[in-house]
């Protein structure tokens, strides 16, 4: 110290600090009311925005208060500088937390206004704040007077060594990336792989993608494999899909009034049903001569790919219901079976069983003798 503390330098030094914690508290305040606000907006970007500034605005005051505390006291120059700079490195730690939290939602919030992009991918949210972070501690560093190229060029040696490490956690993050920005797979895409898994997918993060099934189960799949298997997306290019329903009447039936009837059930469900499209155009396309009725494929329309079996159900319903009231049979497979018989009546006799003979021991009849 340049001289000895007196009563006064303490006196100031604790005013500055109060004061600060007071205008922290008042900001905090200020932030909470914004907060409030900003939540009955349609943009999600201000609720980002204000929920950053409730972080460092506050600690910007008190920190200042430590600043202006620490000013009033008789402080060599070179403690005040290393007060100083620690104070300075600390307010650059907590803008970086603010400030990746900041991008990453509203990276966050531009993909979900926006169609085609990964709405619910965390892996480009994990990055911009991982980038972020490292930015901002290599500037916490060198304003605490460590020399950060020493650093940077520890770090790209070792960079290496780990790439080498964790060649199969880095292929899966590339891989993640090269999937979302190809725009083959988006989250909430109903996808199915060659290998049997299928269903939404929930989320593709930096090491794997979270596919969940019909029965609302979770399937995590690398990203690497999903990159690399053959996979149907039913949501590419658009969500809108054709079923097939297989059906069949029977050989004395009109096939015209069949085909108005079967159209009339298909319209119906489409109009009246959850999940149907409306301006869908039926089609029934007959193709083929059983052995007890004529065959034909009915063509419906969903709105994705789970609307299918709701479809389908109420049109088997509605059908057979129409088809029962119109007189029209769906008759069941049969076979006729043709037994023939002697001419005096009796059954057909079983050839009788050749004996075994054994070349040591004579025929059957000359062992039992």
């Amino acid at each position: 110290m340049i001289r000895d503390l007196v009563l006064h330098d303490w006196v100031v030094a604790g005013i500055a600090l109060a004061s600060g914690c007071a205008a922290g508290l008042v900001l905090r305040a200020l932030m909470k009311w914004l907060g409030k606000h900003a939540s009955r907006t349609k943009w999600s970007g201000d609720d980002v925005l204000v929920d950053a500034l409730r972080t460092i605005v506050p600690w910007a005051a008190v920190i200042a208060g430590a600043a202006v505390a620490a000013s009033a006291l008789p402080l060599t120059v070179r403690v005040g500088g290393l007060v100083d700079q620690s104070l300075t490195a600390v307010l650059i730690v907590i803008a970086t937390l603010s400030a990746a939290r900041v991008v990453a939602g509203l990276v966050q919030s531009v993909a979900a206004s926006r169609t085609g992009v990964a709405a619910s991918a965390t892996i480009f949210v994990n990055i911009t704040r991982i980038v972020v972070l490292t930015m901002g501690v290599l500037v916490a560093l060198e304003t605490l007077g460590v020399s950060i190229a020493p650093l940077v060029t520890a770090l790209g040696v070792g960079g290496l060594a780990v790439a080498l490490a964790l060649q199969d956690t880095l292929a899966n993050l590339f891989a993640g990336v090269h999937i979302l920005a190809s725009k083959t797979v988006q989250p909430g895409d109903y996808i199915r792989l060659s290998s049997g898994e299928e269903g939404y997918v929930v989320d593709i993060n930096w090491r794997n993608s979270v596919v969940r099934n019909l029965s609302n189960n979770l399937v995590i799949i690398p990203n690497g494999r999903l990159a690399r298997t053959n996979m149907t997306n039913y949501s590419q290019p658009e969500q809108k899909l054709s079923i097939l329903v297989q059906v069949g009447v029977g050989y004395d039936s009109d096939l015209e009034h069949v085909e108005k009837v079967t159209l009339d059930v298909v319209d119906s469900v489409m109009a009246d049903i959850t999940g149907g499209v409306p301006d869908h155009e039926a089609a029934v396309r007959f193709h083929t001569f059983a052995d007890s009725r004529i065959n034909f494929t009915v063509i419906l329309g969903v709105g994705e790919f789970s609307d299918q079996y709701r479809i389908k159900h109420e049109f088997i319903k509605r059908l057979h219901q129409r088809y029962r009231t119109e007189g029209i049979s769906i008759p069941a497979p049969t076979r006729t079976v043709a037994l023939q018989r002697d001419q005096g009546g009796a059954p057909p006799s079983l050839p009788p069983v050749p004996h075994q003979r054994d070349a040591s021991s004579g025929t059957l009849a000359d062992r039992r003798r």
